[in-house]
């Protein structure tokens, strides 16, 4: 793991992933991005495509994808759905026969706060959509991902990762009474811890990692979620308008894609990995940041990352040796 330190970004937090890759060539590089036809990551495939990336969007809502992502050149919609590990796995089957190297995958999707609900393996939702759903698809590309030689897996976390650690005795809430807010903060420090693990395997490979929270952005994430409660978010001002404050974290689905965008493409992160990322520079350890930034020990704990690694690879029966 590099050091949680900030190594001099000329961007910040108001920054737009479009000023992100201003003077990126991507030309004959493919990227994937799941949830890449809605919010934060439609945005980071507009600005990908943008710069010559071939983007290749996986999508449960075919249609949807296709109404959003209209007029974007240089974008594939594939089938997938990333609660479904069938779906995963034909999805990477498709890439990987290819043959074509993968050289960005921003992991992109995700769900928030949601009810109570189970997969088909009885896993918590929120830590199986945005945890185990991403680790199958990393398993399963892992052959493109090594031939791209300098890919980069970016994993879109939140500061909600501050809620707390991974509950290694009851991740899927059999024994504690279920929070909807507690099993999203421990999906967003699996996101972050993810991150460390696969870093510390594909270093050798030019496999880098990184996580990232992209900042606070009123998008469909939100859906599950109170009048009140979005309300407590201070997302709209007094005439009702949606407030875009980057200096309150507040930003813009354009500024909260370009943390990712820079993950994904900075030259300034080569030779780095296995960082957790704020406002388009490497965060500061909680204890060191101001107010609520930063990254929390448990986020950033090699132990951890080690146990989540091998907790996942029991419950998804995948590796990246069997890839």
């Amino acid at each position: 793991m590099s050091e949680q330190k900030p190594i001099g970004s000329r961007f910040n937090g108001a920054s737009t992933a479009q000023e992100v890759v201003a003077g990126i060539d991507l030309s004959g590089r493919s990227a994937i991005v799941t949830g890449g036809y809605s919010g934060l990551g439609l945005e980071t495939t507009r600005a990908l495509a943008g710069v010559g990336a071939a983007v290749i969007v996986p999508a449960r809502d075919r249609a949807k994808a296709e109404r959003t992502l209209a007029g974007i050149d240089n974008v594939r919609i594939e089938a997938m759905d990333l609660t479904d590990p069938a779906s995963i796995a034909a999805f990477a089957e498709r890439i990987v026969a290819s043959g074509a190297p993968v050289s960005i995958l921003v992991n992109s999707a995700g769900i928030m706060a949601t009810p109570l609900a189970r997969d088909a393996d009885g896993h918590e939702s929120q830590f199986s959509t945005n945890h185990l759903g991403h680790f199958r698809l990393v398993a399963s590309l892992w052959p493109a991902l090594v031939k791209a030689d300098g890919a980069r897996v970016v994993s879109v976390s939140s500061r909600g990762h501050q809620i707390g650690p991974v509950d290694f005795d009851d991740h899927d809430f059999r024994a504690r009474a279920y929070d909807k807010w507690q099993a999203y903060g421990q999906s967003k420090t699996a996101n972050a811890l993810f991150a460390l693990g696969l870093d510390r395997r594909g270093a050798a490979y030019g496999v880098r990692a990184f996580s990232l929270h992209p900042g606070v952005i009123l998008t469909d994430l939100a859906r599950h979620l109170s009048e009140a409660e979005i309300n407590s978010f201070d997302v709209y001002d007094e005439n009702g308008n949606r407030r875009v404050d980057p200096s309150r974290d507040l930003k813009s689905p354009e500024q909260g894609a370009a943390t990712s965008v820079w993950a994904a493409t900075s030259r300034q992160l080569d030779g780095i990995g296995g960082v957790y990322c704020e406002d388009c520079e490497v965060a500061l350890p909680q204890n060191e940041a101001e107010g609520n930034k930063g990254v929390a020990p448990w986020a950033m704990d090699p132990d951890a990352a080690e146990r989540l690694w091998m907790l996942s690879e029991r419950l998804t029966g995948l590796s990246l040796r069997r890839a």
